[in-house]
């Protein structure tokens, strides 16, 4: 039987970019979340998993076990945990997170 831990895994790494938040991308249920949202499609994430913390108590613990950070949202690219919002921000501002965003869809591609 697999464990929360597998489940996260095989989304981490069947998906190039993975975003753990309250809600999901349509109806995010907190600030923090609709952000995380706002920053990747400004990035060009064109298509992209969200994992609503919210419906699975399981995976709501679950993520910040293996991630080891402690708040939602939580981004995940090519297998990478990348961070949280502010995180997520700092590296928009950088033009890095645009970086992030595109080494995934030239991988698809």
């Amino acid at each position: 039987m697999a464990t929360i831990q597998d489940v996260i895994h095989e989304q981490i790494t069947k998906h190039p970019i993975v975003l753990y938040m309250k809600g999901n991308a349509k109806f995010p249920q907190c600030g923090f979340s609709a952000r995380a949202v706002q920053l990747l499609q400004q990035s060009g994430a064109k298509d992209f998993l969200t994992v609503d913390v919210l419906a699975d108590p399981q995976v709501r613990d679950g993520i910040k076990q293996v991630s080891n950070w402690p708040t939602i949202p939580q981004l995940y690219v090519n297998g990478e945990f990348i961070g949280g919002s502010d995180i997520m921000g700092d590296l928009f501002q950088q033009g890095e997170l645009q970086k992030l965003i595109a080494s995934t869809q030239a991988s698809e591609g």
